[in-house]
């Protein structure tokens, strides 16, 4: 299965910013050139996207999204606000530890990722907090946070 983006204005900073065509191949980015040339028979499928007017741009990152869950779940949960993100065109996100309970320990960050790979639409990145409960008294156990898969540390 192969996807062609025709016509786009292509921004990668550092790579291309200009008029280009895409070649996406099983997921992958094989080709950014002007213009492109379809591929061979033997790539199965091609769809074909005509891009003229519009941005080609690599997924955002918002690294500060306030997801809600565990806790406030009557806001926001993961599978909510992780699919809002990528309606968005954010393809990752790092979500703040104010929930209930915080952010704190390896079960928690554990949690979200669950919920986050059940989602299956944006990265998620869970952010720790650096004290237990937020509260500024003692440290979290910062090493089974990053154990766990948190990303702020």
């Amino acid at each position: 299965m192969a996807l062609l983006i025709q016509g786009g204005t292509v921004i990668d900073p550092g790579r291309w910013n200009g008029p280009a065509d895409v070649l996406i191949e099983h997921g992958k980015i094989i080709a950014v050139g002007q213009p492109l040339d379809r591929p061979a028979n033997g790539t199965g499928s091609l769809t074909l996207l005509d891009a003229t007017g519009l941005f080609v741009v690599p997924g955002f990152i918002d690294l500060h999204v306030h997801l809600r869950e565990p806790g406030f779940e009557y806001k926001e949960t993961i599978a909510s606000g992780s699919a809002a993100a990528v309606a968005g065109g954010f393809t990752s996100i790092c979500c703040m530890p104010n929930t209930h309970p915080v952010n704190d320990n390896q079960a928690v960050t554990e949690f979200i990722l669950t919920k986050a790979a059940e989602a299956g639409k944006a990265h998620i990145f869970p952010i720790g907090a650096i004290t237990k409960g937020s509260e500024g008294k003692e440290l979290a156990e910062i090493g089974d946070l990053c154990q766990a898969g948190c990303g702020n540390f």
